[in-house]
């Protein structure tokens, strides 16, 4: 794990700091900061601006190879896009799972004609993408698929419903998983469709979170259409690319997440010496700690991003467990050195402070992209290789 920097590297890095002190003044000062967890559906459209105003600078697709529009930056480069990215407090990406999880899938796995059609809309922020992979009953067990699509013609034809589905009222298009063998179980006969969410077979419902925003939505497809070609891999291949697309989650925008949760620290410690509660030894211990996990996570994201072997492969499972146990903490220290303040709002719509809406974000953060109790079962099935209890 190389830490240093070279001189071409730090040069990068203020390059990128620069770029985002003057884009984020003006016309986009507004969204500084915004978006965030539990603020998920601030600023929609001023945001959608912003992922324009990205892909017209060049910082859309910096990791995808040149041949194909992007950049081709460096691994080193990448993480420092990100953290400064997060430093300057950029706006939440509403195109996050268009670049970093479906861009990702489709150069490895989809077709020439596919990486034409879909990468140059994503590349100049036109175009926005949502994740249909969850379902109603399913919990974690991602492979209980129910959704279906069929073969009419040249269309597919699909029917179900997926939930927790982030952004789906704003996203224009969907990579859903769907049961293609009506006769198949489990990890068989699945099929990774691209269906567009503007058409009368797509409702989106939001689900209002215990934050008052709506990041999450419930999806039912009635009849909801696309054509033949638009599927990635062969039909039955489902499992095999959605598994590809998750695998991009652990990628280099990790670190820019570490950073945003060094901004969450440093405002914590701001709130303890503005209350006093700097002073309390048992509440500067936690801070502490919170430091120290911080920087474990960042060191760990280093390792496991340099070192592509299979060792490598086995750190990072600790990683989705390891950061929602130690943000849910987090956000248990802010309530506690903002002490009685912690419950105090303005009357409704209860307008919550930067750092009581990170405390209740915190509490699904060891509940979504797979529960501790699911994380705890891959690590030791796949990384400590123990065996699995029967059924």
């Amino acid at each position: 794990m190389e830490l240093r920097f070279s001189a071409e590297d730090e040069a990068f890095r203020r390059e990128v700091a620069e770029w985002m002190e003057d884009a984020l003044s003006g016309e986009f000062a507004v969204v500084r900061g915004r978006g965030g967890p539990g603020d998920e559906s601030a600023l929609i459209e001023e945001r959608k601006a912003w992922e324009k105003k990205l892909g017209a600078s060049g910082w859309i697709g910096i990791a995808w190879p040149k041949e194909l529009g992007g950049r081709g930056l460096s691994l080193t480069q990448q993480v420092m896009f990100y953290e400064e990215y997060a430093r300057a407090a950029g706006p939440g990406r509403i195109g996050h799972m268009s670049e970093g999880l479906f861009a990702p899938t489709l150069i490895a796995y989809g077709t020439d004609e596919q990486k034409q059609r879909f990468l140059p809309p994503i590349l100049k922020g036109e175009e926005i993408w949502c994740q249909g992979y969850s379902e109603p009953n399913a919990g974690s067990d991602l492979a209980n698929v129910q959704t279906r699509a069929r073969l009419e013609g040249n269309e597919w034809v699909i029917d179900g419903q997926k939930v927790w589905t982030s952004w789906a009222e704003w996203a224009d298009w969907c990579f859903v998983i769907c049961r293609t063998d009506p006769a198949s179980q489990r990890h068989k006969g699945l099929s990774y469709l691209l269906v567009p969410m503007h058409q009368s077979g797509v409702e989106a419902r939001p689900i209002i979170q215990i934050t008052g925003d709506a990041e999450f939505f419930e999806v039912f497809f009635d009849a909801a259409r696309t054509p033949k070609e638009n599927i990635v891999g062969e039909p039955g291949d489902g499992w095999k690319v959605a598994m590809a697309t998750l695998s991009f989650e652990r990628g280099a925008s990790t670190l820019g997440q570490q950073m945003g949760f060094r901004r969450e620290l440093d405002t914590i410690i701001e709130a303890a010496r503005t209350n006093g509660k700097w002073k309390d030894p048992i509440i500067r211990h936690r801070i502490a700690d919170a430091w120290m996990g911080l920087e474990i996570q960042r060191y760990n994201a280093l390792r496991t991003l340099s070192d592509t072997g299979d060792a490598a492969g086995r750190a990072a499972m600790i990683t989705k467990l390891y950061w929602a146990t130690w943000h849910r903490d987090l956000g248990k220290l802010a309530m506690d050195v903002l002490g009685p303040e912690a419950e105090i709002a303005d009357g409704a719509p209860y307008q919550l402070t930067a750092l009581q809406r990170m405390y209740l974000f915190t509490r699904s953060d060891t509940l979504y992209a797979g529960s501790n109790e699911i994380q705890r079962n891959i690590i030791s099935e796949r990384a400590l290789g123990m065996p699995r209890e029967p059924r």
